[in-house]
């Protein structure tokens, strides 16, 4: 890959797990009445068809990680936990007082912070209380983030008996000196035993999170962690970019000096390294920043052109209405986004005084709607097409204007209204969804809100 278009593009920009991305929200047109009423509207379009998904916020984490840009709650106080999954289970409570059927979940995520902060009776009463006033849809997939150093073979067993079936683990990278600055200590001893556990109880799918662009990362360390990797063969793998933005997260991304970090061509070297040590081991790129294996589930989607992205980064299933609880989370209804407020403490007052916890969101317009399905079809397929009428908006020739100059640099092919993204293209793939992005065409962000694209 050539340089020159490595610096040329490598700009600040939207990760696009939503479009419009969370900075471009309109909170002026935004009420929690109307966000009820998108929620509402959604559930009794697709709770029958197709079911809804949760993606649950569990916050604690015993120590700060200063690569992480989550919400989360430092503590090693347990007794926390009780309470807030009490609360958990009353703002799903206040959600299902709204509607006249059984919610039928078919996808759950528990994310982070560090859900193996639980312990398993607290879980099981978590997922259990779910389902006092929801049924299961037949093909439901249950996953959940692990730490390696604290999940234990009880857990995995718990979240299995209750329908889990795939876990995300947090690798990170495998060198000391790397994991000495980003204060995650973490041996490969540990990765193993809990990758073992997990195959020996029937999970259907392990994936590991690396990370390359850490401060102090090398080739010889990446080459080092897919080595590694590669003798526990995961069934997926997410490769994501480190974002440093220090100035949204403060001082837990404050760990190191910004000299640390590897930049532009050398972060990109070490993506490209990545990528083609997985296509070696048999991995199949997904999307961005992920690959599995052929046997995957996220493969399965990528044939069958049923691959998704919403907050919960990409899956194989997709629902038109996701519920977030806990704190921070975000709720996506299709026509809606809402996100909770941001911190134990008011989250737990306003759901015991009997309040949905939403602080701010967004209402969906038309051409948001449009924008959307062309970002999102760009980032789960890498091609879309306007050519039918009820695919275009008023400024597409103002995008496609702003795409002529990445189609001269041969990185996406436009032919017949269609837009299909080159093989070679893809780390680009954020800079082709900012040329559909109308909120961020209008206003250029006056301060720094994105990571660097690549």
């Amino acid at each position: 890959m050539k340089n020159s278009l490595i610096q040329k593009y490598n700009i600040p920009g939207p990760r696009y797990t939503s479009y419009p991305t969370v900075p471009y929200w309109d909170e002026s047109t935004f009420s929690k009445e109307k966000w009820l009423e998108t929620f509402k509207k959604s559930f009794k379009e697709s709770n029958t068809s197709e079911g809804i998904s949760l993606y649950i916020h569990l916050p604690f984490c015993e120590s700060l990680c200063t690569f992480c840009a989550c919400h989360k709650h430092i503590t090693k106080r347990h007794e926390v936990e009780e309470d807030y999954i009490t609360t958990v289970l009353k703002e799903w409570n206040l959600y299902t007082n709204l509607v006249d059927e059984k919610p039928i979940i078919k996808e759950i995520h528990l994310g982070g912070g560090t859900p193996t902060f639980f312990s398993s009776d607290n879980l099981q009463r978590l997922i259990k209380g779910l389902f006092i006033n929801a049924e299961r849809h037949p093909n439901f997939e249950f996953s959940f983030e692990g730490h390696p150093n604290n999940t234990t073979k009880e857990q995995l067993q718990t979240l299995f008996n209750l329908g889990f079936t795939r876990v995300s683990f947090g690798v990170q990278d495998y060198n000391e000196t790397v994991q000495k600055a980003i204060h995650r200590i973490q041996p490969f001893e540990n990765v193993l035993q809990v990758t073992n556990w997990a195959r020996e109880i029937g999970y259907t799918s392990v994936s590991h999170d690396l990370i390359f662009g850490l401060p102090f990362q090398t080739k010889e360390n990446v080459i080092h962690t897919i080595n590694k990797t590669k003798e526990l063969q995961p069934d997926r793998i997410s490769f994501y970019s480190y974002a440093h933005v220090p100035w949204v997260k403060g001082v837990g991304q404050r760990g190191f000096n910004e000299a640390d970090l590897p930049k532009d061509k050398e972060k990109r070297e070490l993506y490209e390294i990545g990528k083609q040590l997985f296509a070696d081991l048999g991995y199949v790129e997904i999307g961005m920043d992920h690959f599995a294996l052929p046997t995957d589930s996220l493969f399965k989607a990528t044939q069958e052109k049923t691959l998704h992205r919403n907050f919960m980064g990409y899956t194989a299933n997709k629902t038109q209405l996701m519920i977030g609880l806990g704190m921070s989370a975000i709720s996506d209804s299709w026509y809606g986004f809402a996100q909770n407020v941001k911190t134990v403490k008011e989250y737990q007052e306003l759901v015991n005084s009997g309040e949905i916890p939403v602080f701010r969101g967004h209402i969906l317009n038309q051409e948001d709607l449009i924008v959307r399905k062309h970002i999102l079809n760009i980032m789960c397929h890498f091609s879309t097409s306007w050519d039918e009428k009820l695919n275009q908006f008023d400024e597409l020739e103002n995008s496609i204007t702003l795409l002529q100059e990445i189609k001269e640099d041969k990185l996406l092919k436009i032919q017949n209204n269609t837009l299909t993204v080159t093989e070679e293209a893809r780390p680009f793939v954020r800079n082709i969804c900012m040329a559909f992005d109308r909120r961020l065409q209008r206003k250029q962000p006056e301060t720094k809100l994105f990571s660097l694209t690549i």
